[in-house]
C-alpha cells in the first residue's frame, strides 16, 4: 500500500485527504439522516393530537420541537394556528427551507470531491508522465520496460481520482434521493396538520357568532287627527233685535 502511495506522486496526499473527508462526510449522513432523527411516525401522530386541544402547553410544543426535524416543522405550524391559513402555510414553509438545509448539509462537499478528484488525478498522472519524458530526454530511451513501468506509475493516480469519484458519487446521489423522499413526507404531513388545525378552529364557538340584539323599532305614530270643520256662519240678527 505504501508503495502504491509512493509510486503516485505528490498528488497522492491530496487524494488520499479527499477521501478521508467524503468518507467522514458519508458516515456522518448515514447517522444524521436515520428515519427516528428525521421524520418518527410518533412525532407526527403527537402533531394530529396536539392540533385537536383548545390550548397547548409550551412545553408540549417544545418537546414536538426538539424531537425531529419534522418535529421542528409541525411544531412551528402549531404554534401559528391561531393566524390566518396563508401566514400558517408560510411559517411552516419557512420553517421547512430551515430543515431541508439541515438535510443537504455536506452533500455540496460530496459534488466538490466528486468533481475535483479526477481533475487531480489527471493532474497527478501528467505530472508522471513530464518526469518520465525528462528522463528520457536525459539519458535516451535506455531500457523500454523502465520508461514502461514509470508511465504505469504515472497512472496511478488517475485510477485513485477516478475510484474516488466513483464511489462518492453512488453515495451522493443515495443521500439526496432520501432527503428528497424525506421533504415529499414533510410537506404531506405539514398540510395535512394545516387542514386540522383550520377545521379545528372552524368548530370553537366564537364570541362574534352570538346573535346581534333586535333593534326596537320606532312606535308607529298616531294618524293625523282631521282638520276640525269651520262651523257654519251665523246669519246676521235683522234691526230691532227680533229675529226674523
Amino acid at each position: 500500500m505504501f508503495e502504491l502511495v509512493k509510486s503516485g506522486g505528490i498528488m497522492m496526499f491530496p487524494l488520499i485527504l479527499s477521501s478521508i473527508i467524503a468518507l467522514a462526510i458519508i458516515i456522518e449522513r448515514f447517522l444524521s439522516l436515520r428515519v427516528s432523527k428525521v421524520v418518527p411516525s410518533s412525532d407526527i401522530e403527537r402533531a394530529r393530537k396536539l392540533a385537536g386541544i383548545n390550548k397547548l402547553a409550551d412545553v408540549q410544543v417544545d418537546e414536538l420541537r426538539n424531537g425531529s426535524l419534522l418535529g421542528r416543522v409541525l411544531a412551528t405550524g402549531l404554534e401559528s394556528r391561531e393566524l390566518p391559513r396563508h401566514i400558517m402555510k408560510e411559517n411552516v414553509e419557512e420553517a421547512g427551507r430551515h430543515v431541508v438545509q439541515e438535510l443537504e448539509r455536506y452533500l455540496p462537499a460530496l459534488g466538490t470531491i466528486i468533481t475535483i478528484a479526477p481533475m487531480m488525478g489527471l493532474l497527478g498522472t501528467v505530472l508522471g508522465m513530464i518526469g518520465v519524458f525528462s528522463a528520457i530526454n536525459t539519458a535516451g530511451v535506455g531500457n523500454p520496460q523502465q520508461m514502461a513501468g514509470g508511465i504505469s506509475e504515472a497512472l496511478v493516480t488517475t485510477v485513485v481520482g477516478l475510484l474516488i469519484a466513483i464511489t462518492t458519487l453512488v453515495f451522493e446521489r443515495y443521500f439526496k434521493a432520501k432527503v428528497d423522499g424525506y421533504v415529499a413526507i414533510m410537506e404531506r404531513e405539514a398540510l395535512r396538520l394545516i387542514e386540522i388545525a383550520n377545521s379545528s378552529r372552524k368548530t370553537l364557538p366564537s364570541a362574534t357568532s352570538a346573535p346581534a340584539p333586535a333593534v326596537a323599532r320606532p312606535a308607529a305614530s298616531a294618524p293625523a287627527a282631521s282638520p276640525a270643520r269651520p262651523a257654519p256662519a251665523q246669519a246676521p240678527l235683522p234691526r230691532g233685535g227680533k229675529p226674523a
